[in-house]
Formats: structure tokens, C-alpha cells, sequence
């Protein structure tokens, strides 16, 4: 058993500590009469069963446009939402209902039975009594064989995140207009999800799920395909002070081998966080299972930002082809070289 003085009961007593503090935001919150709604991301699933992804808590009120948009929405008012714990969530599913809890963070990641048809499909999510909120599914059906997994930070969107200073200005300041996405990324991942019907696209991220609506409004703004969000909860856990990136991606990478073992899937990353690590070592454990890995190169300023490059320079071991551009542009061209894109020429 770990003494008090161990650096492990220190963080233990940090999480409890985060913990309380939320509590006493939620009961503050609920004081003033305001309730808990479900915040849904974009899930996915089979044709018998579902991944239900969303976030139980008390947000901010936010000004409204006249044609009832939300106006510009700022990333402090994700984190200053209130995420309420261990809520009961209602998932209804084709007329079915289960009742679900969410974790400490007020997360729901839940997989449930489910017969639907493949596509993009309508689940409902609601808590303590308030309106039900839909969402988004996507159902891969039995005879796809392609699908995609992209990272999102420097990959699909120029951020530098893991620059501190400008990681806190990308997350609490700037909203999604301000974003600015990697040229030639959004042609890149329609035209694969166009010569590939059915075929799912995941974007995989150590991204806080805090950021997840403005994730989707930026991919909705610059025509980005929809696809589930795969993104992580900051803050501390019983051994650390805050949760590994590399392990979320390796667990989630591991998670979709074994959810979807006929799939082939091709990976998008950068040459900044650790996706050529983290895709080399999936590919030697899941050769079978890897159609190709296109990476991003950082631009010198990107690179200093990121801290670096951490690309692994022999690919051999991976045994499937591996490519990389300065952009989409070139990312597509290659992958055309090899064969994972037929013909770039043909605007069909």
C-alpha cells in the first residue's frame, strides 16, 4: 500500500480534489435552477451494436443569432461548462431504452445492442427529466472493408498544441472561426470516403471532449466528412496528472482492431505528437489490418511549436506502404502512387 508521502497519493488526493470542486460548481449551479442536459458527439457502431457518445453537464447560457444559431462560440465556455458525475443517462435506440451512467467526468461512452442499418443514423440521449437530444451514429456495415482513422491537431487542423501557451489560447480563446484547417486535408478525406461507400471515417485525438462541438462545427465549416470523435478527458487520474495522449490512441487503435477485424483501416497523422510512433507499433501488432499510413510533415515553425519531429525513419518493420506530405495535396498524390487512391486524376 502506497505511504501518504508517495507521488501517487498525491495525485489520488489532487483528483479528489478536482472532484469535490465540481461538485460544490454543480451545486451552486443547481441553485440557481439550472438542470443538466446531454452535450452528444458522433458515435459509431454495427448493424448490432453501437457506441453512444456524449457528456452530461450544466452549461454556460450563450447568446443567441437572430436565425438561432448559437453566435461565435469561444472555447472557455466548453471548460466552463459543469460536467455532472455518475448522472443516469436515458439512451433510447430504435424505440428501445437503456439506462446508462456516466463516469466521474460526466462522459458517456457506453456500447449498446442495437439493430440498425448501415449509415448514419438517429439515437436519442436524455437526463433527469430534460428535452431528449439526438445523435449521430455511423453503422459500418458487415461487407466493408476501408476505413479511416485521422488525428486532428496539426493533422487536419493547424493548432501547434503542444505549445502551452498557444494550446490554451487555441482551447479557452479562439472559436472555430479562427481555426485555420491543413490545406488540401478536407479534398483528401472526402475523396476517400467518396471512392469508398460506407466506409467509416474516426478522427482520433488527445484533444479534451470540452472541444468536441467546436471539433464538429470546424469539420461542418470547412467540409470536413463526419465521423465519430475519439477524444479524451483531461485532468488527473489515481497514478498521473494527466492522461497519456499515446495511450489513449494506442488503447482506441486496439479497441477498433478488435471491433472490426475484417477492416482495413488507413491512418492519418503528423510527424509532431507521436502518430508515427504510435502508427508504427499498430502496424507490426495488426499488419492485416493497415491498408497504408499517410503522414503529415510538420513545417519547420509547426515543428519548433510541436517540440519537435518524432517521426521513426524505418518503416520496414510496419510492412505496409507509408507516405508523407506537406499536405493533403500531396498526401493524396501518394497514396495514389500506391494504389489506396485509384486515379487522382479522375474527377469521378
Amino acid at each position: 500500500m502506497a505511504s501518504p508521502t508517495t507521488p501517487e497519493t498525491k495525485i489520488l488526493w489532487f483528483a479528489r480534489l478536482e472532484y469535490r470542486f465540481h461538485a460544490w460548481r454543480e451545486g451552486r449551479a443547481r441553485a440557481r435552477g439550472r438542470r443538466p442536459t446531454v452535450a452528444p458527439f458522433p458515435g459509431y457502431g454495427s448493424t448490432e451494436w453501437v457506441r453512444v457518445l456524449g457528456r452530461v453537464l450544466i452549461a454556460p447560457k450563450v447568446k443567441r443569432r437572430e436565425r438561432g444559431e448559437y453566435a461565435g462560440v469561444r472555447g472557455w465556455r466548453s471548460f466552463a461548462a459543469v460536467p455532472i458525475a455518475h448522472a443516469t443517462v436515458t439512451v433510447t435506440i430504435d424505440g428501445v431504452d437503456h439506462e446508462v451512467a456516466a463516469d466521474r467526468g460526466g462522459v458517456v461512452d457506453i456500447v449498446l445492442p442495437a439493430n440498425l442499418s448501415p449509415g448514419w443514423q438517429t439515437v436519442t440521449m436524455h437526463v433527469e427529466g430534460s428535452e431528449p437530444v439526438e445523435a449521430r451514429v455511423f453503422i459500418v456495415g458487415a461487407d466493408v472493408r476501408f476505413g479511416v482513422v485521422s488525428d486532428i491537431d496539426d493533422t487536419v487542423m493547424v493548432t501547434a498544441l503542444p505549445r502551452p501557451f498557444l494550446a490554451a489560447w487555441n482551447s479557452f480563446v479562439l472559436n472555430e472561426h479562427a481555426r485555420q484547417p491543413v490545406p488540401g486535408m478536407a479534398v483528401l478525406l472526402e475523396r476517400l470516403m467518396r471512392d469508398n461507400p460506407g466506409a467509416p471515417i474516426l478522427y482520433l485525438s488527445t484533444g479534451a471532449w470540452n472541444v468536441a462541438p467546436t471539433l464538429v462545427r470546424f469539420h461542418r465549416r470547412h467540409l470536413f466528412p463526419s465521423g465519430a470523435l475519439l477524444l479524451t478527458d483531461w485532468g488527473p487520474t489515481h497514478d498521473r496528472w494527466f492522461r497519456s495522449g499515446k495511450a489513449h490512441k494506442e488503447e482506441n487503435l486496439r479497441r477498433l482492431a478488435r471491433e472490426f477485424p475484417d477492416i482495413d483501416w488507413l491512418l492519418v497523422g503528423d510527424d509532431g505528437q507521436r502518430d508515427d510512433e504510435i502508427y508504427t507499433a499498430f502496424t507490426v501488432e495488426h499488419p492485416d489490418q493497415v491498408s497504408a499510413v499517410a503522414i503529415r510533415r510538420l513545417t519547420p515553425a509547426e515543428a519548433v511549436l510541436a517540440g519537435g519531429r518524432t517521426a521513426v525513419d524505418d518503416h520496414t518493420a510496419a510492412g505496409v506502404p507509408w507516405v508523407t506530405g506537406d499536405d493533403g495535396s500531396e498526401l493524396l498524390e501518394r497514396l495514389s502512387d500506391v494504389g489506396v487512391i485509384r486515379d487522382v486524376a479522375d474527377p469521378a
